[in-house]
This record gives structure tokens, sequence and C-alpha cells, in this order.
């Protein structure tokens, strides 16, 4: 979805015709639907029924929430840079050197350090990085930290230079990371908080979906599917809408057509509009509705019916007026293949290290408690489709391969491309342990290294399976094959076939490095915590 699109204009007057009174009535009994379909919410302004009564001001939940992240930023930094400080200089009054520059007098680090902490809480401001539009969802929050970090150390860096200020360097390689670290942990504690906030159905933005039918129940469904991303759908705008019926499939109420925007959003109390689709409107509707909004108070949203495409492929190009959205398409250029390779093979090796201790007693484990070999190799399909022998800890009995087609077909699943038994009774009992943990994973460390898999990535699947793909799903093997990947991340063993092409088409055209890293992280969560949906 496309951020949202602040509109200043001065708002337009509802319509005062013979019909407005009765058409007012059909909207509170249309809103009155809503509320006997869906259980009551709890906001953060107190118990009331969903949607909210006419006319009642929005909840200023974005400008609190803002708030709350200012002060915890703040309370971070003066913990970090004078933490950094005292450990750096001690609890004396060190003072910052001039070089003999007799246009400064030497100033202490304590004055120093309060200068510091208020350029970062500017920077973190001047970069919008507790802007509602970013916060909750998505990387775009923790990316304008770091890049506003960074950019801010460097200014400081150049400016010392210039002014010949000789700065303890320790003092400031320790600050920056360290800080960022801290600002990371910190809004990602938030993010926690505020994602079981918004699945109580408070601290999100009341949505008004306008545009066809199909596009509605589409946009609709996306929105229902991740109720984390803080969007509730409160009603709906359609052309020739009879108030009081609902959408498809759905229990979300027509607040009429799309001449009744306004009203709606006053019956509903919705404080943004998402416009799903302009091919049944009228010309200009769009820019008549973007003229009725409150600035700064409710928000136009434009979402087009295309999904899974993430923000580095979408580009905005005002174009004789018309603001074209430009999805560019899914490639690795030679620098991402670079950077990604360059990350696996560090990252990988630093692993392998930390982690031989654990490969030693895996493999002890796994040799001394049943019969056969030590590793278990097979075919799998990788990158374009080439062939390569996956490597794992041997979590199986011998012969395993030979019974699989008769539990498959017993169970029901042999058509489906992924190959999933469950209650397995081909495995080991300490394979039922390191397969929990994912410890059997641990050889394809030597996989990514030798350059047949990588880090993250689509999961490779044996050639039957492949033989099994649309030709959507092949869209998987244009990417190197993943020790873990989105889907794994994501739900592992309980998602089905298409829940998981659907995560790996995802990852393969919205690659970025960040990505991996967050998918890594939330995998080590998955090992140390591992749940039910892990077999």
């Amino acid at each position: 979805m496309t951020p949202d699109l602040q509109v200043d204009a001065t708002s337009l007057s509802p319509r005062t015709d013979e019909t407005s009174t009765n058409a007012t009535d059909d909207l509170a009994a249309a809103a009155k639907i809503q509320t006997d379909a869906s259980p009551a919410r709890t906001t953060d302004t107190g118990s009331v029924p969903a949607p909210y009564l006419a006319g009642a001001a929005a909840p200023p939940w974005r400008r609190r929430y803002g708030t709350l992240l200012w002060v915890t930023d703040l309370l971070a930094l003066i913990w970090v840079v004078y933490g950094t400080q005292i450990i750096w200089f001690g609890t004396g009054n060190a003072q910052v050197a001039m070089r003999d520059d007799s246009r400064f007098d030497e100033i202490s680090y304590w004055v120093f350090s309060a200068i510091l902490v208020i350029l970062w809480m500017w920077a973190l401001s001047f970069a919008d990085s507790r802007s509602h539009r970013v916060i909750g969802a998505g990387l775009a929050e923790y990316t304008r930290i770091v890049n506003a970090s960074f950019r801010l150390f460097g200014l400081v860096a150049i400016a010392a230079f210039l002014l010949r200020v000789d700065l303890a360097r320790g003092f400031l390689f320790i600050s920056l990371p360290l800080g960022v670290l801290i600002l990371l942990l910190e809004r990602w504690l938030w993010r926690q908080w505020l994602l079981v906030q918004r699945v109580q159905g408070k601290y999100v933005a009341r949505v008004l979906l306008v545009g066809s039918r199909a596009s509605v129940a589409q946009i609709a469904r996306e929105l229902r599917r991740v109720p984390g991303a803080g969007y509730h759908v409160v009603g709906a705008c359609v052309p020739s809408g009879k108030v009081a019926e609902t959408i498809e499939g759905t229990d979300i109420p027509i607040m009429g057509s799309v001449d009744a925007v306004q009203r709606a959003m006053q019956a509903t109390r919705a404080d943004t509009i998402a416009v799903t689709s302009t091919d049944d409107l009228p010309p200009d509707k769009v820019k008549e509705i973007s003229w009725s909004l409150e600035a700064g108070k409710q928000h136009l949203v434009l979402a087009p019916s295309i999904t899974d495409i993430a923000g580095p492929r979408l580009h905005t190009r005002p174009v004789a007026g018309l603001p074209l959205i430009h999805v560019e398409t899914p490639r690795f250029t030679n620098g991402q293949r670079f950077t990604k390779r360059s990350f696996d093979v560090i990252v990988t090796s630093v692993i392998t290290l930390l982690l031989s201790p654990v490969l030693l007693m895996v493999a002890a484990a796994v040799k001394l408690t049943s019969k056969g070999p030590l590793l278990y190799k097979q075919e799998r399909v990788g990158i374009n489709g080439a062939p390569f022998h996956m490597l794992k800890f041997r979590s199986m009995r011998v012969g395993a391969d030979k019974e699989l087609a008769a539990l498959l077909a017993a169970q029901g699943t042999s058509e489906t491309p992924l190959f999933k038994v469950k209650n397995d009774p081909r495995i080991t009992p300490i394979g039922k342990v390191i397969r929990k943990y994912s410890l059997d994973e641990l050889p394809q460390l030597f996989n990514v290294l030798g350059g047949s898999m990588s880090l993250v990535g689509p999961r490779p699947q044996i050639a039957a399976e492949v033989a099994l793909y649309t030709s959507a799903a092949r869209r998987r093997l244009l990417a190197r094959p993943g020790i873990t990947g989105l889907w794994q991340v994501s739900g592992r063993s309980t998602l089905d076939w298409e829940q998981t092409v659907r995560l790996d088409l995802y990852y393969v055209e919205n690659w970025t490095l960040i990505g991996d890293v967050a998918i890594l992280a939330k995998t080590a969560r998955a090992v140390l915590l591992p749940g039910e949906s892990a077999h």
C-alpha cells in the first residue's frame, strides 16, 4: 500500500438537500450493522462499541504515541551518550581540545554530550522517524533511525575536521553503534506493545474504503489479514451502493454511494479514506474527496490493486498531472549479487566459528544414538534449476526416502509440492530434538560457503516437488536457495503451499539486505523459542 497522502485543503460543506436527514439515518443504521457484526472494541479513549458515535473527534493516538517515542528516545540517548562519556573519561571534567584555535574556548565534554543528544534528537525528528506512516510495520522506521544517526555523526566528524576540534574518537565510535542499537531495541519494544494494542482495536486508523465492490473486498481482506498494520476498515462507499448492505464475503457495511463519502466519514468516524479503484468513480472524484479532508486529521490513501510489491520497487512520478506509480521489474543487479554473496560469506564464517562446539556435540549425538551415516545428502534444485547436494545432520532412520511415497499417499498430500509428513514415524528420537531447534540444518553452512546456497532465500526442494510447480512458483528458482527464509519465520510448518509460494515470491522480487538481517534475527528467535510450529 502506498503511504498516506495528507491533503492540505479546505473542507467542503456537506450536501443539504431534502434527503440529507434520511440519508444520515440510513448511515447510522448501517453503522449499527457493523457494531452488531463485530465485537465491541476498546479504544484508547475508553470502551466504546465500533464504530464510534457520529461527529465525535478522532482520538489523538498518533500524537500521543509520537510523544511516548520522543520521551523514550531522549532517555535512551542520555543513557548512551553520558554513559559512554563516564566510561571513557570517568566522572571528571574532561575538556574538548581545540588544537590551539583561538576562535573557540574549550568546552567540557558534559556540555558537548548535551549538544550531541540535542542534535541526535533533532536528526531523528528531521528524518520523520516517529511518523505514524512508518510506525508499527515494515523497516522504514528502523531505516530512518540508522540513516539519521550515521548522517549526524558524519556531519559531526566533518565539522570537527573543518573547525580543528580534537574529539575523542573512541567516545564517538562507541556512542554511535551503541546508540543505534539501543534506539532500535527501544523502538522494537514499543512496536511489540503497539501490535498488541492494534489487535485489540486501539491505536488504529479508521478506514473508509471507496471504489468498486471487487476492489473494496480485495483490499479489505488484505488489511484484515494483517491487523498489526493499523488499518481498521469501518465501512465502504461503492458506486450505486445501497445503505445497510454489506460487502460480499465480509461484514463491512456499505455506507452509500461514492457521493456520500463525507456523511459516511461522519457516521463511521473514519479518519482515513482509502481509494481502492478509480475506474467506476466520476471524473475528478478523488480530487474532490481530497479537498474535503481536514488537514492534519484526515488522510487519503490510494490503494492500487497490486499486492506483494515492496517499497524499493515502487516509484511515484507525476506526469501531466497524473501520479503515475512505476513498478520496477524484479531483478538482482551486479551490486546486489556482490553484496548478498559478501554478506553470506562473512556472516556464515563467523557463525560457523561460533557454533563449532555445537556442531561437534550434535555430530556426536547423531552418531552415537542411531545406525547410519552422520550426514544426510539429498539432491535439491537450486538457482535457475541447477541441482546440488544439500547437507543435513541425519534425523531419520536409514532408508527413510523409500517410505515417503506411501506416507504421503496415506495422508492425501502426494499431489502438493510441499512434501511434509505429519507425525513422521521415520524420525529418530535425537532427530526430533535437533529438528525442533533446527540443529539438523547446521551443515548447510558449508553449502553457503560453497556457493550452492545462501543464508536467506526460498527453501530448496527436490526435483519431484519442482515438477509440480506452476509458472508463478517457478520464480522461486530466480534466487539462490536459503537455509532460512521469509516463510520459515512466518509460520514454518503451519503454512500451506499457496502461502509458502506467496511469501517466497515476495522475498525474491523485493530483496533487500536489511530484509535479510531482519529474517535472520527472526530465525534466531524461532530457533530459541520454536513453539508448536517446529517439526
